[in-house]
């Protein structure tokens, strides 16, 4: 059997990987256009601001790596076109020019994302940078101890971090975006609020519910214009987000509306024998048990190990993803799974929640801390759908307690009587978790 994998970052790695476990003997082929693949990307601002001990840790598998397996390692080689019918691939090698094809009989689409580049003036100035792989990693890097001052343009969970990254090097900080809150797409408004104070106490200034309308490149330095006021640094970076990379064949595809393509529970696309997953393809969001699109590398990982373990025959069901997630800003732990209350309502689905606030362990230890929890549940059947946690205590470990909860339909009246060690080390004799959930049970 021959096995075509066109893109090898988190997806394309898990899925070769996997293959070749449940069928060492069969023929695969890796074509990957940069000459790295499994590049943790959510490691860059932690590089940028000297908090990674070893950048090549970064990389968890290598073409070597791969090929000791058994994969053909096509590095450096770009998938010009691809003909559905004939099972063939068009492959460029982009060192030398050469052209050649390649035979398939099963296909895995794992192409990835690229970084949302809007079409701004002034975009394509040297001094506005992208936060996306490895080359990008490397010039921020390489310029972070040159800087003064820098821009970030997006405040999601990158560009939060690499703000922070940013402030924590003594540079002068501005955080630019259009939404009217940091971290607006993963937290409700009460918990960005306290990202946002910790961010003006840092010195970050903040310029939320502004849109980017041009850049100008002052020789030294780089002007950000947005609709609202000017904004002046050394650099800027673009951190708005993301879209899958399927613009050559999407309209071959049944897809999301941005051009992901929709895959099944076995990670089948519509056409036969091609498979998808990562930042490419679709996941199943189990908070509205609908198809959207969630790149995260967790959810890449476990479709690439589905890829691995369907790519003869269906045995193992894809589960669907919470979209679970957490950051760590200014010491400050930020953590959720599933929808939160703006996110419910944008899609006009009836929740009801809860703020609940405690120590996480008790007032006679010599320290404790604020745990701040949010709890989203459907009033009608009481099924949790969301929850987000945040402390200067780490309490990312609860959002995953919270995300199987989501997962396995666990009622609020459930997880209030859940059976939670008790020791005051480490938490109160009613959990902080189970506390928030008695706290919705009530209400």
């Amino acid at each position: 059997m021959k096995v075509s994998i066109i893109g090898c970052t988190h997806a394309g790695t898990f899925s070769a990987m996997n293959i070749l476990k449940e069928h060492p003997d069969w023929e695969v082929s890796v074509f990957e256009r940069n000459d790295n693949l499994s590049f943790l990307s959510c490691g860059i601002a932690l590089w940028v601001s000297d908090r990674v001990s070893d950048p090549n840790k970064m990389f968890y598998s290598s073409p070597e790596d791969l090929s000791q397996l058994g994969a053909h390692m096509y590095m450096g080689h770009d998938v010009t076109d691809i003909n559905f019918d004939n099972k063939k691939l068009n492959v460029t090698n982009l060192t030398t020019g050469e052209k050649f094809e390649q035979e398939y009989d099963k296909l895995v689409i794992t192409t990835g994302s690229a970084p949302i580049v809007p079409n701004i003036p002034g975009i394509d100035s040297d001094r506005v940078f992208l936060c996306k792989n490895w080359e990008n990693a490397k010039e921020l890097k390489d310029n972070a101890p040159k800087i003064k001052s820098a821009i970030v343009i997006g405040a999601g969970y990158i560009g939060a971090e690499l703000a922070e990254g940013y402030s924590t090097l003594g540079k002068e900080t501005t955080l630019i975006d259009a939404l009217p809150n940091v971290l607006a797409k993963n937290f409700d408004e009460n918990m960005s609020k306290i990202a946002e104070q910790d961010f003006k106490d840092h010195g970050v200034k903040l310029g939320m519910s502004e849109k980017v309308v041009s850049f100008e490149d002052n020789g030294d330095s780089v002007k950000v214009i947005t609709d609202k006021s000017e904004y002046t640094a050394d650099i800027a970076v673009m951190c708005v987000g993301f879209k899958p990379n399927t613009d050559m064949f999407k309209d071959n595809f049944e897809t999301l509306d941005n051009g992901a393509l929709i895959v099944d529970k076995y990670m089948h696309t519509s056409k036969p024998d091609v498979f998808s997953a990562g930042d490419a393809a679709s996941v199943h969001y189990n908070p509205t048990n609908n198809n959207q699109y969630i790149p995260l590398a967790t959810n890449s990982v476990r479709q690439g190990i589905l890829v691995g373990k369907n790519i003869e025959k269906d045995v193992v069901p894809y589960i669907g993803t919470q979209s679970s997630s957490a950051v760590e800003l200014f010491g400050r732990t930020y953590a959720a799974s599933g929808l939160t209350a703006v996110h419910a309502n944008i899609l006009n689905k009836k929740v009801d929640s809860i703020t609940y606030e405690d120590n996480y362990r008790p007032e006679f230890m010599l320290t404790t801390e604020k745990v701040t929890i949010n709890l989203i549940w459907d009033p009608e059947t009481r099924e949790i759908l969301g929850g987000a946690l945040t402390s200067m205590y780490d309490v990312s470990q609860s959002a995953n307690l919270i995300s199987l909860a989501i997962q396995k339909k666990v009622t609020i009246d459930e997880l209030a009587m859940v059976d939670f060690l008790f020791q005051p080390n480490f938490d109160k004799p009613i959990n902080y978790v189970s506390a928030a959930a008695i706290a919705a049970s009530e209400k």
